[in-house]
């Protein structure tokens, strides 16, 4: 491959990005970082350095031919991270009750439930482009029972770790995507018949005692986090206060403030009007990612990671906002692209590299044997 395909080849990518994407994103990351490095300036550095890596992770997915290497790539990373989940029950770190972690040489931890959001949509991305759905009917009981077990064989892995929170939140991200691609009326029915009925033995005999103690404490008086959060969000009114007057974070009575809790402190510090803008801000980009499955309709690569992110910022962002108000059981659910940490930013960049690659391949016929990388574009 000459340096002048190659060339053509990342020129021809840029060119065809959708850059509205990225721009959508950019307020989410300024806000955040904002936030973080009010609370702990080492964070913040710390932070920086998770925007660096993600930004790397977005650059190399949205210039690897996907749709060329999807067949190999999607099912190999699917089985690689059941493997993984089996390997953090039988030999994963233990941390606040919960094994989650696997401990890697130098004395990194990783957490495999992480990396499926990942897996699941890229192998559902190559299986659903391979064998799509009826146009009219949708897929039928054979196959989404396929899907349904692909789907939930690593979530009942990440259920015994125990990980309530990131199982519900896989499943509704997951199923959400087969059901906007197409399911049978018949086999929706079936579903929520059945949940009604499972719901009260689940919560009943499937349920840990500290995950009955969350949904009690929802039920009845909010538990100290969510207490904290609600005086912090409450004394930040309409405008927010100064930093200085931040007393629910500055004097560490908001927990996790840098995680899970983040919302409360924009409350506290940006009012009512800073968490509407944030709120307003995912509410476009979800809008806008469900817009992009609808104009590519044709290309279910493109339709399963578009809504998958979409999904995937809804569920997320909805859990923790409603958890951290009171009007949900407290969860691990972070807020996507905004609370602290590396491994689900990672995860979101390496997602929205894919989906800017799918897009610009969408302008131009697929690469023959003889061109390999080289790009042409459609005749008009």
């Amino acid at each position: 491959m000459g340096i002048k395909t190659l060339s053509n080849y990342f020129i021809q990518i840029t060119k065809n990005f959708n850059y509205l994407l990225i721009i959508q994103i950019i307020p989410l990351l300024i806000i955040s970082s904002m936030l973080i490095k009010e609370m702990d300036p080492d964070l913040y550095k710390k932070q920086m350095t998770y925007y660096f890596i993600s930004f790397i992770v977005f650059i190399v997915a949205a210039y690897i031919p996907w749709k060329y290497i999807l067949w190999l790539f999607a099912p190999f990373m699917y089985i690689m991270n059941i493997l993984l989940l089996i390997a953090v029950e039988v030999a994963g770190k233990t941390i606040g009750g919960a094994k989650r972690w696997l401990v890697l040489p130098g004395g990194f931890t990783i957490q495999p439930s992480e990396f499926m959001k990942l897996s699941i949509l890229l192998f559902l991305a190559f299986l659903i482009s391979k064998y799509p759905p009826d146009k009219d009917k949708g897929y039928g009981f054979l196959q989404f029972s396929l899907y349904s077990l692909i789907i939930l064989l690593p979530s009942y892995l990440i259920l015994r770790e125990p990980d309530l929170g990131t199982t519900l939140l896989l499943v509704i991200a997951s199923f959400g995507v087969l059901y906007l691609v197409g399911i049978n009326w018949k086999i929706v029915a079936i579903i929520v018949t059945a949940l009604a009925v499972v719901a009260p033995l689940g919560y009943k005999y499937a349920l840990k005692p500290y995950q009955k103690k969350r949904i009690e404490n929802f039920l009845g008086e909010p538990s100290y986090q969510v207490q904290q959060a609600l005086i912090a969000i409450g004394s930040g009114g309409i405008e927010g206060k100064p930093k200085e007057e931040a007393t629910q974070t500055q004097l560490k009575f908001l927990p996790v403030a840098t995680t899970d809790f983040i919302f409360a402190y924009l409350g506290e510090r940006y009012g009512f009007k800073g968490m509407v803008i944030v709120v307003g801000l995912y509410i476009l980009l979800i809008i806008h990612l469900l817009i992009i499955s609808k104009i590519y309709s044709d290309d279910y690569h493109i339709v399963v990671i578009a809504t998958g992110l979409a999904f995937l910022f809804f569920v997320y962002m909805g859990v923790n906002i409603y958890m951290v108000i009171g009007l949900a059981p407290v969860v691990g659910a972070p807020l996507p692209m905004f609370s602290h940490g590396g491994t689900s930013f990672i995860i979101f960049a390496f997602l929205l590299g894919i989906l800017e690659n799918l897009i610009s391949f969408k302008g131009y016929k697929h690469y023959n044997s003889d061109t390999k990388l080289e790009m042409i574009e459609k005749e008009h």
